[in-house]
């Protein structure tokens, strides 16, 4: 199991915290630290959507301009978020072929028994 996110976000934080708790054993990739690759965002895109990916109520969405944020779309939300990785929504998760993000920790009790 691999997580994907930034040290430093709440959410990711909870994430972590939680899978630890439960004594799952995950990788962590910091993907502002560490970088993401063309290929792992475009396997991301296939499984979940972009939109799903793209948050959109984060400051890094906040501060595009606003032609931009009215002409999004699967093209240049890909580019917008190899650029910009701190506005993809985290954490992503990838298990097996299986990947979600977000973190809820009832969904994700579900989804690892």
């Amino acid at each position: 199991m691999k997580l994907y996110g930034i040290r430093n976000c709440d959410t990711v934080k909870k994430a972590r915290k939680w899978l630890d708790e439960q004594g799952v054993d995950y990788q962590f990739h910091d993907f502002k630290k560490d970088g993401l690759t063309r290929e792992q965002l475009s396997h991301w895109e296939t499984a979940v959507g972009w939109e799903t990916l793209l948050n959109k109520r984060g400051t890094t969405w906040r501060k595009l301009p606003d032609e931009v944020r009215d002409t999004i779309s699967a093209q240049s939300a890909h580019q917008i978020m190899l650029e910009n990785p701190s506005i993809i929504k985290r954490p992503v998760v990838e298990r097996g072929d299986d990947v979600t993000v977000g973190f809820n920790a009832d969904d994700w009790a579900a989804w690892l028994s």
